[in-house]
This record gives structure tokens, C-alpha cells and sequence, in this order.
């Protein structure tokens, strides 16, 4: 069997009998793909049934030499396992060339933050007299009232909004809908989008309950979002690299920093767990809409 016939059985594995997101997915055939591209490269004509170890070492060593992270690393070795435990599985092996490597030693990387001025430095950046400044206002603070991934802010319904009781549903990894607490000034730009822009309109058929919109009238992408936040750091003049995750990280550490119950950011962020040990810990909605306006610097 060749790598395009096993890499889309390899997908399907994950999809269906794992039942993971379309971003993890693709983030593992990339993996993979990438092993192959690297024999490719070599000349070394060698089919998934005949990778030996000595293949994935070589592989490894070279995306050193290109200065790839130990983290980045370590991801793609797991990715690589994970495809040769698939053909095991299904027998289409009876070795795993990966098994005896073992991932390079990772430091523990704290993430990128920004300070509460920072914050305020780029939201000034944005121009208000447009439909798009209102709308990326409006965004940023939802990413920072809230602590939202970028797909969840993407992905996030006019349906979903209750801005009466102060949350907000949105839908996590793994299909998860959760409720967050929203601060007062997401609410003020979100209400403005919604209410002054959006409902001017045309909306292109099937985007109608999405509350962030492209020109055309169509859902924003994943990668607009951080085109838009790149362009307000360059014009904020700040020599940092911010991403829409930069705002997730941003809202836990300020909450964290002034006083807030670790495991009430721990459901706001939708992790299961503060350690891989610990079981999820459901809290009372009001404690954490509390929590919010006690410790969030724009509450």
C-alpha cells in the first residue's frame, strides 16, 4: 500500500473511531506527510511498510537542523507514533519502526501574555468609524473578556448570546458546549456590531446566525482573525508576536494574577482539568460570573 491510500485511511481512523476535531486531524496527517516529503527529498523510495527506524531519525535530525522547536518536535514524533500504532492495529504491520524514540526533553515554555496596557494599546489602534473597526472591536473583546479560542470566536452563534444573564455558549473541543462569562465592554461592541452594522448587511444564505461577518457577508476564517490582529500590532508598534491564543493567555493570567479560583478559569478556559490527573470540576455560573466581575480587568 502507498502513503495516499494509508494517510486516508489514517484520516478516517481519526475522524470516525477517534472522533477528533478537523484541526487535529489535518495537524496529524501533516505529520505524516511531512515524513514523507523528507524521503522524498532523500531519494529514499521507501513505502510506510518498509520505514525502519533509522528513517524517522534521520527525518528528526533534520528538522533540527532547520531550528524547529523541541516542541514542534515532539508534536510530529507523536503524530508519527500514533500513525504507526494505526497500522499495527490494523495489521497492515507487525512493527512499529517508532517505538524505541523517544521524544526530545521539553523545558517548561510559559505562553506569551500581554499586560493590561498592551491590551489597551492595541484596542486604540482600532478605527471606530468603520463597519470593519466596530466589528474587530467587538472581537478583541470577546477573545479577551472571555477567554475564547479562535475557532470558538469563529464559530460563535447570534443564537448563543445571552447577554441578560451575562454569558455566552460557545462550542469547545470535542463538540463541548460550555458557558462563559462576558464582560461588560464585549457586550457595549458586540450590541453596537449587531445592531448598527451586521443588520445593514447582505448576508450570503447559511451564515445568517454567525455573529462576526466577512465584507461579503459570509463567516470570517480562522486566518482572517489573525491577519487582523498582526496588522493592529504592526500599527500599535509593538514588537511582539500576538496571536488570537495571546488573548486566551492574556485573559487567565490577569485573572489568575488578581486573585481568581484557578479552577474557575479552568471551566471558563474549557480545560477538563488544571493536571492531566485532576477530574473537571463543575462551579455554580453565578460564582464564576463573579469571578469575572471581581478580577477581570475590563469588568
Amino acid at each position: 500500500m502507498n502513503w495516499t491510500i494509508l494517510i486516508r485511511q489514517f484520516r478516517d481512523y481519526l475522524k470516525l473511531e477517534r472522533s477528533l476535531s478537523g484541526n487535529s486531524v489535518e495537524a496529524y496527517e501533516h505529520d505524516i506527510v511531512k515524513l514523507k516529503e523528507y524521503l522524498d527529498l532523500t531519494a529514499t523510495a521507501v513505502s510506510p511498510l518498509q520505514v525502519k527506524t533509522k528513517h524517522i531519525q534521520q527525518f528528526l535530525e533534520y528538522i533540527t537542523e532547520l531550528g524547529m522547536s523541541s516542541y514542534s518536535q515532539a508534536r510530529i514524533l507523536s503524530g508519527i507514533k500514533s500513525f504507526f500504532m494505526f497500522l499495527m492495529m490494523e495489521e497492515i504491520r507487525d512493527d512499529d519502526p517508532s517505538a524505541l524514540i523517544d521524544s526530545p526533553k521539553l523545558g517548561r515554555k510559559l505562553p506569551d501574555t500581554l499586560s493590561y496596557p498592551e491590551i489597551e494599546q492595541i484596542l486604540k489602534e482600532i478605527d471606530l468609524s468603520t463597519p470593519e473597526g466596530i466589528r474587530n472591536r467587538a472581537m478583541l473583546e470577546a477573545l479577551y473578556s472571555s477567554g475564547l479560542r479562535v475557532t470558538e470566536l469563529v464559530e460563535l452563534k447570534l443564537s448563543n448570546l445571552f447577554f441578560d444573564e451575562g454569558f455566552i455558549k460557545v462550542l469547545g473541543k470535542g463538540n463541548k458546549e460550555r458557558l462563559v462569562p462576558i464582560g461588560r465592554e464585549a457586550i457595549k461592541y458586540i450590541m453596537m456590531y449587531r445592531d448598527e452594522v451586521r443588520c445593514h448587511m447582505a448576508i450570503k444564505k447559511g451564515a445568517e446566525n454567525f455573529v462576526f461577518l466577512n465584507r461579503r457577508g459570509n463567516k470570517l476564517t480562522r486566518v482572517m482573525i489573525f491577519t487582523i490582529i498582526k496588522a493592529l500590532v504592526k500599527k500599535a508598534g509593538m514588537n511582539k508576536t500576538v496571536s488570537p491564543h495571546t488573548f486566551r493567555h492574556s485573559f487567565a493570567t490577569h485573572l489568575i494574577e488578581g486573585g481568581a479560583d484557578l479552577r474557575a478559569v479552568q471551566e471558563m478556559l474549557g480545560h477538563e482539568s488544571i493536571t492531566t490527573t485532576e477530574i473537571y470540576t463543575h462551579l455554580d455560573r453565578d460564582y464564576l460570573q463573579q469571578i469575572i466581575k471581581d478580577f477581570h480587568p475590563r469588568s
